[in-house]
């Protein structure tokens, strides 16, 4: 399904982190991707994206990103991890999230969607909140749902799914997917990682049911795979599916990243184009090894074991490490989530210093481009 345009780019002696890739239908301009970034900011709490929404993610397109995925949507209200959060269960959200689509296209990036439900992590305050744990019932919580009726630490107990509950998730997925390809997106991410529900179900430690959303690793998958395929049924062949796992809950007879590739091969056989590799979130007071690109591993693991498409996300904050990242094979992309943040334009700088021309810059800023600032970042 994905075609790498490394002939092309060759002939034209392009950085491997600029060269486009084809997915499906959909040629991505670079390999300089946003992840999705949780905002906390609908102040409104309706779920609707607003002015911050379109200069937070216009301002990454405009600044030379490929592909730029919207953060955690939810597919419910139940499903949000706070009220601050956006969702995409209704039209007003669809014509809102249009307005944005319309530009991050027209500066030459792609837009994405992460469609998702945080389970048993949902109902809490947000980080621009300065409270903690669950937002109280009557403050505006409500409950939460879960493979099983096992708390998140700190967090309230939620309700067990039974059979309708599960159905209805899968199809509040379908129809969010749907309502994505009207707002005029052109991937859709499905969210199975950061301990949010379907992570939840995929995980042993936090999915302890006896029936067929459970037991083994088949059981533990068909949440995922049942909404990778409706998904799938809603968006149609041309336009792209990505995931993104956590590979590892750094825990003990937690998920791990051999469950993960065997996962991500079902998911493909399902209808998933790529996968988006992340790590942890299931528990809490886990030992991680952060530094420089620490989760790169686990995404050149899981695409040289399922034999898919992977990027890489994580304390990558220089082009020189993401383009030996991309060049080397160890990812096909790769996700800039902070550096991002401090740096909207980021793509734009790595261009200059890689030696990949001009061609991302906005005619508005052309006059700015160091080549003819004397070579002035």
């Amino acid at each position: 399904m994905i075609r790498d345009d490394r002939a092309v780019a060759e002939e034209h002696d392009a950085p491997a982190l600029f060269r486009p890739i084809r997915i499906r239908g959909l040629e991505i301009r670079n390999r300089v991707w946003v992840p999705p970034l949780c905002q906390y900011s609908v102040t409104e709490r309706d779920g609707v994206p607003h002015d911050w929404h379109l200069v937070h993610l216009g301002s990454m397109a405009a600044g030379g990103a490929g592909l730029v995925i919207v953060e955690a949507t939810a597919v419910s209200p139940e499903g949000r991890i706070s009220d601050y959060d956006t969702g995409l269960w209704n039209d007003a959200q669809v014509e809102a999230w249009a307005r944005i689509t319309r530009f991050i296209r027209s500066q030459g990036a792609a837009s994405g969607i992460q469609l998702a439900h945080a389970g048993r992590k949902a109902s809490v305050w947000p980080e621009t909140v300065r409270r903690t744990g669950s937002q109280p019932l009557d403050e505006g919580g409500w409950t939460t749902v879960a493979p099983s009726a096992i708390a998140f630490d700190g967090l309230r107990a939620p309700v067990a799914l039974d059979e309708a509950g599960i159905r209805g998730v899968i199809e509040e997925f379908r129809a969010a997917a749907r309502r994505a390809v009207e707002a005029g997106f052109d991937v859709v991410e499905v969210h199975a990682a950061h301990g949010y529900l379907v992570h939840q179900f995929l995980s042993p430690l936090s999915n302890v049911r006896d029936d067929g959303w459970g037991g083994d690793l088949r059981g533990r998958a068909r949440l995922l795979l049942e909404i990778v395929g409706a998904v799938r049924a809603e968006i149609g062949e041309r336009m792209p599916m990505f995931v993104r796992f956590s590979a590892t809950d750094w825990a003990p007879g937690g998920w791990d990243e051999e469950q993960t590739s065997t996962v991500a091969g079902w998911a493909a056989e399902a209808g998933a184009d790529f996968f988006d590799i992340s790590t942890g979130g299931l528990v809490r007071d886990v030992r991680i090894p952060v530094g420089p690109g620490y989760q790169a591993a686990h995404a050149e693991f899981v695409r040289g074991r399922a034999g898919v498409s992977v990027s890489a996300v994580g304390r990558i904050t220089t082009p020189e490490q993401a383009e030996r990242l991309v060049a080397s094979g160890a990812a096909d992309a790769v996700m800039f989530g902070k550096a991002m943040m401090r740096d909207p334009h980021l793509a734009l700088r790595a261009a200059n210093e890689l030696g990949a021309g001009a061609a991302i810059w906005p005619p508005q800023y052309r006059r700015a481009r160091p080549e003819v600032n004397d070579g002035e970042w």
